[in-house]
């Protein structure tokens, strides 16, 4: 059976990584052949090794998964919004799904339709913004369970895709949400019932309730967000920087119901529970000799572990305790033993049974990677002390410990567990993050008994408080909290507080997994230390480069907005840092610093901010602050912020030109006199770069306009290979003459799906197609890698790692 569904969990990641799913009719038929198999499995298992026997259950397995995970993906992706609907006005009726999450312009959510006047999925995400172009209103305050009328436009779902990015496509198909959209300001938009009841509005409700319990217990506290967390699952009310404080310190498992608050949760009130009923509530009722205490406190403890995890929002690591603590409390009301590896096997099943998505995401490995590996290395380790002085042959007693031996004892496991988490995980964090905490031991060692024992229990108790009493309990949690804070921004400051390298490629994860195995295993093992010989070339991996006198060049899909990364075989240039998304959020932290960490690339020799647009420049102070940059290279006046968080920084101007490792940068735009001239748009004074390698070269245009590419034309020069389309595409720009005097074999458009400003332009689109130029729209291709030496070789992401989910 264990073999069995670890080869569940393999086939439905399996099929995670196709590019298109079987047919309808080809699922069927291999169900039935499957169920057929199965039907014939203890006639066939009777005639089978051992050994061979488990190969066929993994295989079985394996198989079972696939076709589970490719079933269920075909009835999520059956839903559609009809093409002709999109970004039409429509008329819907039905219920807020979820927890809103309010943000500084407006509100998201998710709307279960009822009707509508078109072909609407019955699920769909809509954010309700205070002002949105030329409207304004105001944004009213919705509750899960409302009934609402409103007036929507909508798209099909549609993210960005980057190398080592977040899937928002994907994560739509997993919560179901087969459209997204925004309200659009209308008068018969309007709440038609205050609540439709059923058993999930019921929990979202509950969970809005304490999460406006707590932030007006809480009013502007800086950390009321991880309280929130704690109690109710919703981490979008964390800041960014108290993320990045978090990751780097190793504790992020800790800021949301981990399955480790919930186990405490679940075992203080079983405690709890089999202590009333053992002494009857203290009555002569004898309530044990009706039904053993144990399975009381097994019944008590898993439905308080129920409840707790629907006011999680069931993540997958609280699943996955959900799921083991009820695969136990099963057993023991059914009198049948189990092992530790049936209920995590188990565990394992049932959470890709019912979300075989689950398997994308870094909390599922982590969490069950987590227990398989504290498993490994502790069952059968750590025995209790026995008496010693007996004679040959006479069983083992367990001795009766003092409460100074028991804590010592309890020390000695949680240390042993922490090293052993922290060990084992190496390999695997590396491959899902490229980095690795180094302070994580000592930050846990503080974090884990102040967060689970003292800060969790205040913080539910004190949102279930009345508020004269919830106030003063929940301001203590904080306080703590605020504590911990402080200490864990000393240990993230530290020079080494995070190791770094790029993301090890499969076989060498494998390779370091087994030494970590290695290095784990039972005392007595030869030479175990040996294992963190396979750490080597995953820690002191150094970031790809092209050879000498040849670049890479990598083209982002970040929306409506440009960024570039120029690499030679020792430098790396940014060209544009993409948009602003949010206050909070933008190109920078959202797609470029993950992909250069994942990299391994930690420091930029330079930066070029074509002009100040926010499409532009937007990521370009989270940037500074997240990587090590030499200097800015931009045409943005010198009170500018990016200017001021610049190291150094340098205005650009026609004639500036360098060379790295046989490559040659030269700008060709703006000069040096428009500067004094106030009447110029930021557009008309981008930064216009033009790079060659190997005889090939490129020309980064930014957003000039007509009246730029005339003067650039007759100074000539502008021969290039690949054309950057200057201003994402607009009618102001590419010019014929223009396109003509560079004539590129290729050019890239960098635009957003169905952006606000139609770029490209139909007729600027099709003047390029007309002149036989290739075009990439990095809304229909994804990122785009072009390597340069001799010839020109351009890759497009949707391409080379193709999805079944991606909307082509």
């Amino acid at each position: 059976m264990r073999m069995a569904l670890i080869g569940f969990a393999v086939g439905a990641a399996c099929l995670q990584v196709q590019a298109a799913l079987p047919s309808a009719l080809a699922i069927a038929l291999a169900l039935v052949a499957l169920l057929a198999w199965l039907l014939a499995w203890r006639r066939i298992a009777r005639c089978l090794w051992p050994v061979l026997r488990s190969v066929t259950a993994l295989l079985v397995g394996g198989a079972a998964g696939f076709l589970w995970a490719a079933w269920l993906a075909q009835r999520a992706l059956a839903p559609q919004l009809a093409l002709a609907d999109e970004g039409r006005d429509l008329h819907i009726v039905g219920t807020i799904d979820n927890l809103p999450y309010r943000f500084s312009q407006g509100v998201r959510f998710n709307f279960a339709v009822e009707r509508a006047d078109g072909v609407v999925p019955p699920k769909i995400s809509l954010s309700w913004y205070a002002g949105y172009r030329d409207q304004r209103s105001e944004v009213p305050d919705v509750q899960p369970g409302e009934r609402w009328q409103l007036t929507v436009r909508l798209q099909r779902p549609h993210g960005n895709v980057n190398p080592y990015g977040f899937d928002y496509e994907v994560w739509l198909l997993e919560q179901g949400l087969r459209a997204t959209g925004y309200v659009r300001v209308a008068r018969d938009n309007q709440r038609l019932d205050r609540f439709v009841f059923s058993i999930d509005k019921v929990v979202e409700h509950c969970r809005a309730v304490l999460r406006d319990r707590i932030y007006a217990a809480l009013p502007g506290k800086p950390y009321a967000g991880v309280i929130v967390a704690l109690v109710v699952g919703d981490q979008r009310g964390i800041d960014q920087s108290d993320w990045q404080v978090f990751n780097r310190t190793g504790i992020g498992h800790l800021i949301s119901i981990s399955g480790l608050h919930i186990t405490m949760v679940a075992g203080l009130f079983a405690w709890a529970a089999f202590t009333l009923w053992r002494w009857s509530f203290f009555t002569r009722a004898q309530l044990p000799l009706l039904l053993p205490a144990q399975k009381v406190a097994a019944l008590v403890g898993a439905a308080v572990a129920l409840l707790y995890v629907l006011l999680a929002g069931f993540g997958v690591p609280a699943q996955r305790t959900l799921y083991m603590l009820m695969v136990v409390a099963a057993a023991l009301w059914l009198n049948r033993l189990t092992s530790i590896t049936h209920v995590l096997c188990t565990a394992l099943g049932v959470v890709v049974v019912i979300d075989p998505w689950a398997v994308l995401w870094p909390g599922f490995w982590l969490s069950f990677g987590a227990v398989g590996v504290i498993l490994y290395a502790t069952v059968g380790r750590m025995a209790p002390p026995t008496q010693h002085a007996l004679p040959p042959g006479a069983p083992h007693v367990p001795v009766l410990l003092s409460r100074r031996e028991r804590l010592m004892l309890a020390l000695q496991v949680g240390a042993h567990t922490q090293y052993v988490v922290t060990f084992g995980l190496v390999p695997i964090t590396m491959l899902l993050f490229g980095q690795v905490s180094v302070v994580s031991p000592l930050a846990n060692a503080v974090a884990i008994p102040l967060i689970s024992l003292v800060v969790t229990p205040l913080a539910l108790v004190g949102s279930m408080l009345p508020q004269v009493l919830a106030v003063p309990v929940l301001s203590f949690a904080h306080g703590l909290v605020d504590l911990l804070a402080q200490c864990l921004q000393w240990f993230s400051a530290m020079r080494y507080a995070v190791w770094s390298a790029p993301v090890p490629p499969f076989g060498l994860f494998c390779w370091a997994m087994f030494g970590t195995i290695w290095l784990l295993a039972p005392r007595g093992w030869p030479v175990r230390w040996l294992g963190l010989a396979t750490w080597i070339p995953l820690l002191a991996a150094e970031p790809s480069h092209p050879a000498p006198g040849r670049m890479t060049v990598t083209a982002f899909d970040i929306g409506q907005g440009m960024a570039l990364l120029v690499e030679t075989s020792d430098h790396r240039l940014l060209y544009d840092t993409g948009p602003a998304y949010t206050p909070e959020t933008n190109a920078g932290n959202r797609v470029l610093l993950p992909y250069l960490h994942a990299r391994g690339i930690n420091a930029l020799d330079g930066m070029v901010i074509s002009h100040s647009d926010t499409d532009h420049s937007g990521g370009a102070l989270s940037l500074l602050n997240g990587v090590n940059t030499g200097w800015v290279l931009s045409s943005l006046p010198t009170q500018h912020a990016i200017v001021q968080a610049a190291r150094q920084h340098v205005r650009c101007a026609a004639g500036q030109q360098w060379t790295w490792d046989g490559v040659r940068f030269d700008v060709l735009h703006p000069q040096a006199g428009s500067y004094a001239d106030n009447t110029l748009k930021p557009n008309a004074r981008g930064c216009t770069l033009k790079i060659t390698a190997g005889g090939k070269s490129i020309l980064l245009a930014g957003d000039i306009e007509a009246a730029q590419e005339a003067e650039l034309v007759r100074r000539g020069g502008l021969q290039a290979d690949v054309l950057l389309a200057p201003h994402h595409g607009s009618g102001t720009s590419s010019t014929p003459a223009f396109l003509q005097a560079v004539q590129p074999q290729a050019a890239i458009f960098q635009v957003g799906h169905r952006n606000r400003y139609h770029h490209p332009k139909q007729e600027v689109y099709d003047r390029y197609g007309t002149m036989q130029i290739q075009r990439y729209r990095t809304d229909q291709t994804g990122a785009l890698t072009l390597e340069f030496d001799e010839t020109i070789r351009i890759s497009s992401w949707r391409s080379t790692h193709a999805r079944y989910w991606q909307g082509r």
